[in-house]
């Protein structure tokens, strides 16, 4: 599904014109509540990425990213002399008793995250302390999952857009079923929104477990579709 297929298909459930200078105006946070609630509802394995621009100075046990780099911090590796030694999460407590210094200083072995620097427009980094601190200067193989582009006139098409057409379409109606004001129960349609809530909900399921699936964290950690009688783990 491209975006004029989109906008023709939401225009015709929700009986508007697709020119309609409202429907127009409200078309794009309908798209961005569609997108937004999908991306949180389902880990997409599309929306994981790496970044290796990152690195440890010696000395500091700390490092800022800005928030715009990852939604979800998923691993850090230390990269050395080709060899990759990933650092396991810890609590930001534990860091600071054992290594409250550069005394011992190494390979780090473990990170926290927690709170960065406030701005106007908000929080605009997220810090990571770890632990040792570092003796040298070490890359960084950072990874975690971003948001993915929106679909729009001049973005056509997503992987939301054309893999999920039907969760898209059923999370936008959501929105749009709540613009029309038939959220409450004397709206002109009051089933609208409620049914295609349960709608997006059914849709969910299935598509959450095609995403376990990718990831081969679907039954007995593999990329299987989970089977009601083969449950028992094989030895």
């Amino acid at each position: 599904m491209n975006y004029s297929d989109y906008v023709t298909q939401i225009a015709t459930l929700a009986v508007v014109s697709p020119t309609d200078a409202n429907f127009q105006i409200i078309l794009p946070q309908a798209i961005n509540y569609a997108e937004l609630r999908m991306q949180r509802d389902l880990d997409f394995l599309s929306t994981q990425t790496s970044n290796t621009s990152y690195t440890l100075t010696s000395g500091s046990n700390e490092l800022s990213l800005p928030t715009s780099s990852f939604i979800t911090l998923q691993t850090i590796n230390v990269v050395n002399n080709g060899q990759t030694y990933p650092l396991a999460p810890a609590s930001k407590q534990y860091l600071e008793y054992v290594w409250g210094s550069s005394t011992g200083a190494g390979i780090p072995k473990f990170f926290a995250v927690y709170g960065g620097d406030q701005a106007t427009a908000g929080l605009t980094t997220q810090n990571i302390i770890v632990g040792p601190w570092p003796d040298q200067s070490y890359s960084l193989r950072i990874t975690g999952t971003i948001r993915s582009a929106t679909l729009s006139a001049t973005n056509t098409s997503t992987f939301i857009s054309v893999y999920l057409p039907d969760l898209f379409i059923a999370a936008s109606m959501i929105y749009i079923g709540g613009y029309q004001r038939n959220f409450s129960t004397t709206g002109a349609d009051p089933q609208m929104p409620i049914n295609w809530e349960q709608q997006y909900k059914t849709l969910l399921a299935s598509a959450a477990i095609e995403e376990f699936r990718k990831k081969f964290e679907s039954v007995a950690w593999s990329s299987q579709m989970p089977s009601p009688i083969a449950t028992p783990p094989r030895n």
